[in-house]
């Protein structure tokens, strides 16, 4: 395939990828690659860098502002007051290029993304580049979350032709929308090892009027080889590769990068990477009597406690950071995003399933007290984002972290109360700066802090466990865990008054459905009805803002009004796939916690519609996006990768086969068997990549459990026996509510439920596998034992 760099033949280097970034050996897409990438420099530029710009006002008010002003995007909104003459993604662009033969300049990046506020704030608030933009190039900009097609398009080309991929992305197309050149994050101007934007701008600019037809003729020869290599379909293949040996694989490339130390799966920079949690317990569960079993629960009980330890984690306001700039997970990256907080509820919830130790659920409640407190709309849906940077005191340039960051003086006068009964003298402010780890010079290294903006300041990260920090100084374990706990409540009461980083107030269905099955998972595996109560409400506000009724279609979008209302842009932008197969675990999920069967039964009419809009009815698996919604890109693509979320194929694939249980559909398992069967090739090349599909291939091998309560769902022994069943970790199941009535939802769809029976009027638990169930179990414990077998 013909390089970026080859056709340019003018010196000019294209961007690479931050150094140690992730590759798809271990399962990460280019969403992974925190959005801040940058260029070969003699000068060397950490991932998170410092001195981002993240205020959606105006930064020159006086200016007339471009068509971007008239947009709902927090992203195209930080873009709306440049010289350059933005155009939204759409036909109007596309017209002018074509009229105008001009190469279109696309501009994709989101607005918590540091390395997008660096290049708007030195390139694209620049007068001459906003020029030279403006005469020869029609200027698109697009929030990769909002069209999430267009991003991935563009950067299945960027990563085939330069060594990475991530954002801010800038791609150069023709004015048919092939791509021809393509990179991320550029300087202004020139510098020893690297190009600068500028300068790339007037050679595109140079070879599109000297060479133009030869740059199209290699934009198709790229396109169609790129059409071929993303490619996914079943071809001559009846059945999906093998589970054991998918399983087996999967598991050794885990265990051979596994971090023995300090957990996680690469040097630096860590990344939570849920899915494969998620897989190693899976792994254990049916190897538990191995000793490779007993390994993965390790990896993944090891790694969830570093990283609760670690300063990826917020300790005075809980919820996680984006990832770790170290392999120790100390220093983050500090954006905060809704789809992490969703999925490491779900991740913690489950350790503490496995293990019984309470650290986890302690961990897991957190992250929803920060979701419910900071990422909520009033109404119940989520926000997408809060930035990394913020001003240190107001009126101040942005800094990385400066919202998140302490120096001692700050704690000491924060905490000056003596601590009694300590074996020297000792105040609250130096215990807990003794166990989080916090210096006088401050415990970020400056290699992490080229800039020298972070100098004497520290991240809290959990040094000692709470027994040596308790035998440093003579004290009660009990009694220092509560003096560290009023350290930083306090911290946090301070932490109110510092100026707060942007929140980008975008909703997305495809977050909020992770969302709603974080709240649903917890609150049903902690038997906390406040907790469901909150997936309940996300799940309505779905259902009355993001749900278009006529059509049975999912809206990608909706945004955060004044006064507490909820926008839509005009047209509505429609549901991808990850929407429609995220909001339709969530309310599977939900359907688990609540017992309230309206959310199965919407759940299955949003399958019909993700079927009718995105199935591939001669190669298998759902394509990303509609037909029609995505006309004119040159690729219709399959997301192939379980990175930073998971593949909507992967969720899809457990979809049906959940769906199956609860309805005996057999459409759903045929069309499980089809998408399983197209991945296949996938999968066999690189189990790794696809952690979440392995599992789903592991599930439909399996025998699924339908574990069936009959009762009714307010009485005590009811809840007993649901709760039971939440408390144990069984990924491979539905959970059904039998209430007796033949008419009900569920009767309709599982005859046989009508046959079951509560014993002497006491609910009554049946397992069934197979098509046969179990002898009638009234007493939880007697129910645990069956489910442990």
């Amino acid at each position: 395939m013909l390089g970026a760099r080859a056709w340019l033949g003018r010196g000019l280097l294209l961007p690479r990828a931050a150094r140690g970034l992730p590759t798809s050996r271990r399962g990460s897409s280019s969403r992974d690659k925190d959005r801040s990438v940058t260029v070969s420099s003699s000068v060397p530029m950490p991932i998170g860098g410092k001195g981002s710009r993240t205020n959606c006002s105006p930064s020159v008010p006086q200016k007339v502002p471009n068509r971007l002003i008239s947009e709902k995007s927090p992203y195209l909104l930080q873009h709306a007051y440049n010289p350059v003459d933005w155009y939204p993604w759409g036909q109007e662009a596309f017209d002018k290029a074509r009229k105008e033969n001009k190469p279109i300049f696309l501009s994709v990046g989101y607005s918590t993304c540091h390395w997008c506020h660096m290049m708007e704030e030195e390139s694209f608030q620049n007068e001459e580049i906003g020029r030279l933009l403006n005469e020869d190039f029609v200027s698109v900009k697009v929030d990769r979350e909002e069209r999430p097609d267009v991003d991935k398009v563009y950067m299945t080309f960027v990563q085939a032709t330069s060594s990475g991929g991530g954002w801010p992305m800038n791609v150069w197309l023709t004015p048919n929308l092939q791509p021809f050149v393509g990179g991320t994050y550029f300087p202004p101007e020139d510098g020893l090892t690297r190009v600068g934007f500028r300068t790339v701008l007037l050679r595109i600019r140079e070879q599109w009027k000297q060479n133009k037809n030869t740059l199209l003729e290699n934009s198709q020869r790229v396109t169609t080889a790129l059409l071929a290599r993303s490619e996914i379909s079943m071809g001559d293949r009846q059945v999906p590769p093998s589970a054991a040996t998918m399983n087996s694989r999967c598991f050794q490339q885990l265990d051979e990068g596994y971090d023995e130390e300090y957990g996680g799966f690469a040097e630096a920079p860590k990344f939570p990477t849920p899915v494969i949690l998620n897989f190693l317990f899976s792994y254990w569960l049916s190897h538990r009597l191995t000793q490779d079993g007993s390994r993965a629960q390790q990896m993944a009980l090891h790694t969830l406690k570093m990283m609760a330890n670690g300063g990826i984690r917020d300790h005075v306001g809980q919820g996680f950071h984006r990832y770790s700039t170290d392999r120790q997970w100390h220093i983050p990256h500090f954006e905060k995003m809704l789809y992490d907080q969703a999925q490491l509820a779900v991740a913690y919830s489950q350790a503490f399933q496995i293990s019984g130790d309470e650290f986890y659920s302690d961990v897991a409640k957190g992250i929803l007290q920060y979701v419910a407190r900071n990422l909520s709309h009033r109404s119940g849906g989520f926000y997408s984002a809060e930035d990394a940077d913020s001003p240190p005191e107001r009126g101040m340039r942005p800094r990385e972290g400066a919202f998140y960051v302490w120096t001692v003086k700050e704690v000491q006068n924060l905490l000056p109360e003596p601590v009694l009964g300590a074996t020297e003298p000792l105040t609250s402010g130096q215990l807990l700066m003794k166990h989080y780890g916090l210096t006088e010079a401050g415990n970020i290294s400056p290699s992490q802090d080229p800039k020298g903006e972070l100098q004497g300041q520290n991240v809290l990260t959990v040094r000692y466990s709470l027994e040596l920090t308790a035998a440093r100084f003579g004290l009660d374990v009990d009694a220092v865990r509560t003096l560290l706990n009023t350290g930083l409540e306090k911290l946090f009461q301070a932490r109110k008054h510092r100026p707060k980083p942007h929140l980008d107030s975008k909703m997305l269905a495809a977050w909020n459905g992770l969302m709603v099955s974080g709240y649903a998972v917890t609150g049903a595996v902690l038997g906390q009805e406040r907790l469901i109560n909150y997936a309940i409400n996300g799940a309505k506000f779905l259902k009355r803002h993001m749900f278009d009724v006529a059509s049975g279609r999912l809206m990608r979008t909706c945004y955060a009004g004044p006064g507490g209302t909820v926008e839509h842009s005009n047209p509505p932008c429609w549901g991808f796939l990850e929407d429609y197969a995220f909001v339709v675990r969530g309310l599977l999920d939900l359907y688990e916690a609540s017992q309230e069967s309206s959310w199965l039964e919407w759940a299955l009419r949003l399958q019909d519609t993700q079927d009718r809009l995105f199935w591939d009815s001669q190669g298998g698996g759902y394509f990303c996006s509609e037909a029609e919604l995505g006309a004119g890109l040159p690729l219709r693509l399959k997301d192939d990768q379980d990175g930073a979320e998971p593949s909507a194929n992967s969720v899809s694939a457990h979809n049906l086969l959940r769906m199956h249980g609860f309805t005996g559909h057999k459409d759903w398992m045929d069309k499980c068997v089809c998408l399983l069967t197209a991945f296949s090739e996938r999968m066999r090349r690189v189990p790794v990549a696809l952690p979440e599909m392995v599992r789903a291939l592991s599930a439909h091998q399996q025998t699924l459990k339908q574990i069936v309560i009959c009762g009714d769902p307010q009485a005590k022994d009811t809840k007993a026996l649901l709760q039971c069943v939440h408390s144990i970790y069984i990924p491979n199941k539905v959970l059904i509510l039998a209430n007796g009535e033949p008419s009900s939802f569920l009767s309709r769809q599982l005859p046989f439920l009508s046959t079951l029976r509560r014993l002497e009027d006491r609910a009554t638990a049946y397992v069934c596998e197979d098509q046969a169930c179990s002898m009638p179990i009234t007493e939880p414990c007697e129910l645990r034992k069956l489910l442990h077998q």
